[in-house]
């Protein structure tokens, strides 16, 4: 089959760990290529994602490299083996690729952690919340365009609504609360629903007052994607330009820790919902 034309972040980050065990072993990619019978611009695109790898092949790969971690071997594995088309898949052609890659990520996530200054986490706003942020773009969205979005964003949240909910921490500025997107009565509502989320059991809601002065990571949007095994979790940082994703050993470890620091610094679940209902008295 000739090289895929469309990446998923998945098939990248497959390629991408394909890469990092075979230069870690001190493996050459003419090696690699002779040791799974296969040419050298094979291994090329095996390693960016173009091309698949069966499971007989990154065993062997793996085998050779000394690999000894078997979990996250099988974890390979799971990723290189053909899946049907995720949900947003649909969207393809019609949303940019960094919103579909997100869906990705956060679909094959056992665990999500996320931190957000300015907007409520995406998976924790309401309808009428989401629309206005949407509509506050620059360039302008069509109509059409923002409908499209709010029914991805829609779909996404099924992450923490389905009957297998993915356990989700989101830490939250006390400037996200207060941003009055689409006005006082969104804003009420938006707050209303944080506090109806926050008392499910797989959900927890953490606040940071402002006279908590300084902290790691302000004004960044981050969320902290938990894979199968430590070596496969993924950082999602938010730009203006799309999203980026991180995944160096170095990197892992750096949001781990500021998220770590984050939840630590703000306030208890309780006090936090206080906190929370307190805002919206006041609106």
């Amino acid at each position: 089959m000739p090289p895929r034309t469309v990446l998923t972040q998945r098939q990248k980050r497959l390629g991408s760990e394909l890469r990092r065990m075979r230069t870690a072993a001190g493996m050459s990619a003419e090696y690699a290529a002779g040791l799974l019978g296969v040419d050298r611009s094979r291994i090329s695109n095996m390693e960016s994602g173009q091309r698949g790898i069966n499971a007989e092949r990154l065993r062997k790969l793996a085998c050779n490299c000394d690999c000894t971690d078997e979990t996250y071997v099988e974890a390979l594995v799971e990723m290189a083996e053909p899946s049907q088309a995720g949900w947003w898949e649909r969207y393809r052609g019609s949303l940019p690729q960094g919103l579909l890659d997100i869906s990705e990520t956060e679909a094959y996530a056992v665990r999500l952690r996320g931190a957000n200054t300015v907007h409520v986490p995406g998976l924790l706003q309401t309808p009428e919340h989401a629309m206005a942020i949407f509509r506050a773009v620059v360039p302008q969205l069509p109509e059409h365009e923002v409908a499209l979005r709010l029914a991805h964003r829609t779909e996404r949240q099924s992450m923490i609504t389905r009957d297998d909910p993915v356990p989700y921490v989101a830490v939250i500025h006390e400037a996200a609360l207060r941003m009055q997107f689409g006005g006082r009565d969104v804003a009420r509502g938006q707050l209303k629903y944080l506090l109806e989320v926050s008392e499910w059991d797989h959900v927890t809601v953490l606040v940071i007052p402002f006279d908590h002065g300084a902290f790691p990571g302000a004004g960044q949007t981050v969320v902290y994607a938990e894979g199968p095994v430590r070596q496969l979790d993924t950082v999602q940082i938010d730009n203006s330009h799309g999203p980026d994703f991180l995944y160096a050993e170095g990197q892992l470890a750096k949001y781990r820790a500021q998220l770590d620091l984050l939840e630590g610094l703000a306030l208890s679940p309780e006090r936090s919902r206080d906190f929370i209902r307190e805002i919206a008295h006041h609106l």
